[in-house]
């Protein structure tokens, strides 16, 4: 199967929302995925009731189980009627929590309930809630080059910033993690003019405090965030007098919902609303999508990916932009994610000084996300 088909695949699936079909997305081009990795007993007292439940990869074991687990770590109704286990569990009479080598945990892992305790943790190395990839106004370090087809002109859109975990109450190295989560994010967002000699022409500043819950599969978000926006000084040079500027601004709350049907897909949905909104914006803003890759670390070779995004803005009657990206993901052992692909933008303008004109972008993008 070609690249090109692997992403017809995606779509349709992403369409009809195919249950079971995601997880073999790419089988028979990347490494399979195993959601559990080498595991050990925080103690040697009573090891012997960790046991080693698969055998290597077969067709019989399509999640590819590995590793040494509890009982409460395999969902039965995934396994029933399959002959798939090298060994039957022994069920601990007092199961011992796990400690995970952090260069083995899969960061995409759906955690277990009970496995580790909740503590507190100050600045952990992952984040509970990433960025979502097709988000045009999301933290992050990115440069996307493109063509914009209603002014026939190539510009090029810089995001510098990105999201950090200040504390958490919850897990650290065990899978994806969960807990309460305080975080910070912020990035400066430009757009340079690569027809006049690479002039600043806009740039919109962002600053936000989530609060973050996630257990399972699910994650919820309440944020504070603060957006301005201000024209680039290259451009009122060129232009002078004609140079228009709106001051657009806002100050926003927003109570997002992310979930994970499948280790491989996430949807989400956002709405926010502004308490405080100047000339250029009003108050209500919302957004959904999908992500798509293979979960856990990806090593050198990587893995194909698919994002798209929708913004709606009540400034724009409720219309906004649609945004689509394609390509090729790595992913380290933090759950941190290089991307780089195609990107096609249509719609309102994501760029504020600019929000009431209509763009068509066509381009390619380097993004790394938190």
């Amino acid at each position: 199967m070609n690249v090109r088909s692997e992403f017809v695949f995606l779509l349709a699936v992403a369409l009809i929302g195919t249950p079971g079909m995601a997880d073999r997305g790419f089988a028979d081009t990347a490494q399979p995925w195993q959601p559990y990795r080498l595991a050990s007993p925080a103690t040697a007292q009573d090891a012997s009731s960790v046991q080693y439940l698969f055998e290597a990869p077969h067709a019989s074991n399509p999640m590819n189980v590995q590793g040494p687990m509890n009982v409460q770590d395999v969902d039965a109704s995934n396994y029933s009627g399959r002959e798939c286990c090298a060994e039957p569990f022994q069920v601990p009479s007092n199961p011992l929590p796990m400690v995970f080598d952090s260069r083995l945990v899969d960061p995409a892992l759906v955690p277990v309930s009970g496995e580790q305790p909740w503590s507190w943790h100050v600045l952990p190395n992952d984040v509970i809630w990433h960025s979502y990839w097709a988000g045009a106004k999301e933290a992050r370090l990115s440069g996307v080059a493109f063509n914009e087809s209603s002014n026939n002109v190539s510009l090029l859109d810089v995001s510098l910033g990105g999201r950090a975990s200040l504390v958490r109450f919850g897990t650290v190295n065990q899978g994806r993690p969960e807990g309460w989560e305080l975080q910070i994010e912020g990035a400066g967002m430009l757009r340079l003019n690569l027809d006049e000699n690479w002039d600043l022409e806009a740039v919109d500043f962002r600053f936000g405090v989530p609060i973050i819950y996630g257990r399972g599969k699910s994650q919820w978000k309440f944020s504070y965030y603060h957006l301005s926006s201000h024209l680039g000084d290259e451009r009122i040079i060129r232009l002078g007098s004609t140079a228009e500027r709106i001051n657009f601004s806002r100050d926003t709350l927003v109570l997002a919902y992310s979930y994970f049907p499948l280790p491989a897909w996430r949807w989400y949905a956002e709405a926010g609303w502004a308490f405080y909104a100047n000339e250029g914006t009003d108050p209500w803003e919302f957004q959904f999508g999908l992500d798509y890759a293979q979960p856990g670390p990806t090593g050198l070779r990587g893995t194909p990916f698919f994002a798209i995004n929708a913004h709606l803005r009540q400034e724009a009657n409720f219309g906004g932009n649609l945004v689509t990206q394609a390509g090729w993901l790595w992913r380290g052992n933090t759950g941190r994610v290089i991307r780089t692909g195609l990107h096609y933008f249509n719609g309102k303008s994501n760029q504020f000084e600019f929000a009431g004109q209509f763009e068509q972008q066509v381009g390619v993008g380097l993004w790394y996300e938190y």
